[in-house]
């Protein structure tokens, strides 16, 4: 059968549920300042699950995120911090990697704010560089427009390792950006994989189609939340303002999972609203298909 590579589930809100703190506009940022060692302990719990790599809980850790806030200057310390408890989980698990997690400058789903190239590309670049020495490839994700997938690309790249781009797509078409563009559009690109994150689980389907014809290995993780809304897409949201759909339980999911498996992808997790029980549903359904897990 085939090799499958096995991502991890959600952090931030794993973080906010675990902690039990009211969210704030840094998501899991401050989580992890306030209790140190949970993401240690949730990368753990997702290694235990099945999966094969730990995606660093540095999604939101970008200069400008944190400019004006109480974490303003940290993002050397903070980076550092989340590169420690992914490493620190990953000992005596040969095998296993870690990918640096890069999320848009700005703002989530929000394509319109993404800064112009030449602003963007050394802010990005800024993270991969504090990411590179601590992990196996890096993952750009909930890149939303072809704007985004060109800057964070071109920066991620200077981190000298492996760069795997993870689009979010219109969860009512999956073949088209956040941003309305068609997948089509990022042909150009040459990431090493190609994924697709952060979008309702139906809309992987027709994202994987478009996917599959970029010559390169691909995959796909979604969310579990009931809708983007209205709210989250306001300035500096918080997470409560989303909410997980009751119906994708970890069975559910992992259909949808091995549906994509189906279509050719070969990376394969989960987003927000996803949790250790999600990756653990799609490891067992992967042995029992006759799949290894890489």
């Amino acid at each position: 059968m085939t090799d499958i590579t096995l991502l991890d589930g959600g952090m931030g809100q794993e973080l906010v549920n675990r902690s039990g703190d009211t969210p704030t506009p840094l998501w899991g940022t401050q989580v992890m300042v306030d209790h140190p060692g949970m993401v240690e302990s949730i990368h753990s719990d997702y290694f235990d699950a099945g999966a094969t790599i730990a995606t660093t809980n540095t999604y939101a850790l970008h200069k400008d995120r944190l400019d004006g806030t109480p974490l303003d200057g940290r993002q050397a310390d903070l980076v550092a911090q989340a590169l420690a408890e992914a490493a620190a989980a990953r000992q005596g698990r040969p095998g296993t990697r870690i990918a640096g997690s890069i999320g848009p400058l700005v703002a989530s789903y929000r394509p319109e704010t993404h800064p112009p190239h030449a602003i963007a590309v050394p802010l990005y670049a800024g993270l991969a560089r504090l990411l590179g020495p601590g992990v196996d490839l890096i993952l750009a994700e909930s890149v939303a427009s072809v704007a985004h997938a060109a800057a964070a690309l071109e920066g991620a790249r200077t981190a000298g390792k492996p760069v795997w781009l993870s689009v979010t797509v219109d969860d009512e078409d999956g073949a088209r950006l956040r941003s309305r563009e068609p997948l089509t559009n990022l042909a150009h690109l040459e990431p090493d994989a190609w994924l697709a994150n952060c979008s309702a689980p139906e809309a992987m389907e027709a994202a994987l189609a478009t996917l599959a014809t970029f010559g390169k290995p691909f995959g796909a993780y979604a969310n579990g939340f009931t809708q983007i809304t209205k709210d989250f897409l306001k300035d500096k949201p918080t997470v409560d303002a989303l909410e997980a759909r009751p119906d994708m339980t970890p069975d559910r999911y992992a259909d949808f999972a091995m549906s994509w498996v189906a279509q050719g992808a070969t990376i394969i997790g989960g987003c927000c609203e996803t949790g250790p029980a999600h990756i653990r549903a799609i490891a067992d359904r992967l042995r029992a298909d006759g799949h290894t897990i890489v």
